[in-house]
């Protein structure tokens, strides 16, 4: 029987909704509309591209409250997918968790921190390497985003309240400094020449008339959209920590919804914030701010760029102190609901027994510094970043099996209890399965050299299945 973290610690609505959306919000939406921009050459493009992640997305999360409502209890989509598809694929999701989607996202979000860390200190910057070892270099922002993962994962061994504490601070912190960057840019630095450029010429459609131009913008359309949905990924946390949240059955299904309509409706004003201050397209008259414009924005930080346009040369600084706080809360939610993950495997025999462990505080410490141990190796090893583009192939076909286990459990469970159905089913579920469906074919088509290691990740996980359930029947 899977044991549970103490009865007593439960979150509430607003906590569950902080997690979903503090872990949502990291450095992508600070950076990822430049290399969007540039693939889709219009600012129309660019808020479409926007526009159908966050209605994919809440689709997504929608769907997800059904599963929340009938499995309300830890490990959450891992949950999910063994009711649906048995206990393998279960594991295969959360093999690719712990190898790369969760612990790459935590060293790639840490290493963030640490790199925005050295906009104001440059001593601890990426720059500043201290040793090298086998060709390896080491430097100070690898140091420093390992120690931000060794306080987090220790906050989190105290005790639920904790992590669940500076979950809701931090997050209140970043929706309150995004907000601050939307409101600067629409309404106090918006530059009407900007605008007129951005928007008087608001292209890049012209040729959705004609069948072949019309494949071509949804090709460009999913590829640039990697970026988006990276940034709006993580909205799964909560339901592995479902078994932690009051009423679980009613607060889980909530919390995604209001969390990924929260960011969403953000995401989208941010962008609009950028398009207001920043010409989209490049000048021919230099390369300061302006000129360089959203799509080549130095380094591809188009948040930065925005703020020094607004603020002068102070914006890099404020825009430095807003990311450290988005990445260090982003990754506290990560870290608190990542090792609930490893918990529940641990409970079924697939994973190291010493995980189903609690400690005094009922979490799961054991499990909590395995993550940080393999996290800070990927942070040293500085490829945590080509792994996430390998993955964001698996993750969204993990996606897609889950959502396809609402047909698939309407049928073969037809009587159990589900307190939340799933908005718009069956249409808007088949609408997501085929959205999503279409993305990985068109990464498939466009970017194989991503896509086949993605899948070669989560294939590497068959023989551990293997090999797990074998050591689980040997120790019965």
């Amino acid at each position: 029987m899977e044991k549970s973290p103490a009865a007593t610690q439960k979150l509430s609505l607003r906590t569950a909704t902080f997690i979903v959306s503090g872990s949502m919000i990291g450095s992508g939406i600070f950076i990822v509309s430049a290399d969007m921009g540039r693939v889709l050459g219009s600012p129309a493009m660019l808020l479409l591209a926007w526009v159908i992640t966050g209605v994919m997305t809440l689709i997504a999360a929608l769907s997800y409250g059904e599963l929340a409502g009938m499995f309300p209890k830890s490990g959450g989509q891992y949950q999910y997918l063994k009711e649906s598809y048995g206990e393998m694929v279960a594991f295969l999701f959360g093999w690719a968790m712990f190898a790369v989607i969760q612990c790459g996202t935590i060293a790639a979000v840490a290493v963030a921190f640490a790199k925005f860390t050295g906009v104001l200190v440059p001593s601890l910057g990426p720059d500043n390497i201290l040793m090298s070892v086998g060709g390896l270099n080491i430097s100070a922002a690898q140091l420093l985003a390992i120690a931000s993962l060794f306080v987090l994962t220790w906050l989190n061994t105290r005790g639920l309240r904790t992590g669940a504490f500076i979950q809701d601070i931090l997050t209140a912190a970043k929706g309150l400094s995004l907000g601050l960057l939307i409101l600067l840019g629409l309404l106090v630095f918006r530059n009407s020449e900007v605008i007129s450029l951005n928007f008087g010429n608001f292209s890049g459609m012209e040729g959705i008339a004609s069948p072949a131009g019309f494949s071509a913008i949804l090709s460009a359309i999913g590829i640039a959209m990697v970026g988006s949905l990276f940034s709006s990924d993580a909205w799964n946390n909560v339901t592995f920590i479902a078994g932690e949240i009051d009423n679980p059955k009613r607060n889980v299904p909530l919390a995604l919804a209001l969390g990924v309509l929260a960011v969403t409706l953000l995401y989208l004003l941010a962008n609009l914030s950028y398009l207001s201050v920043l010409p989209f397209y490049p000048g021919t008259e230099g390369s300061d701010i302006l000129n360089n414009g959203i799509q080549h924005a130095t380094q591809d930080r188009v948040g930065t760029a925005a703020l020094m346009a607004m603020l002068g040369a102070g914006g890099a600084a404020v825009m430095a102190v807003m990311i450290m706080i988005s990445t260090f809360g982003c990754n506290n939610g990560l870290i608190l609901s990542g090792a609930r993950v490893y918990h529940s495997m641990a409970n079924d025999g697939l994973f190291f027994k010493k995980m189903k462990e609690l400690n005094k505080n009922g979490v799961p410490e054991f499990a909590l510094w395995i993550q940080f141990v393999w996290c800070s190796v990927l942070c040293l090893s500085g490829k945590y970043g080509d792994l996430l583009d390998y993955v964001m192939f698996a993750v969204m076909l993990f996606y897609i099996l889950t959502v396809a286990g609402i047909f698939i459990l309407r049928k073969k469970r037809p009587d159990l209890e589900r307190p939340y159905k799933a908005f718009g089913y069956p249409f808007l579920p088949a609408l997501y399965i085929v959205m999503a469906a279409a993305f990985t074919i068109n990464l498939l088509v466009n970017k194989p050299q991503f896509t086949v290691p993605g899948l070669a990740i989560v294939g590497i996980g068959l023989p551990l299945y293997f090999l797990a359930k074998r050591e689980s029947g040997a120790s019965e």
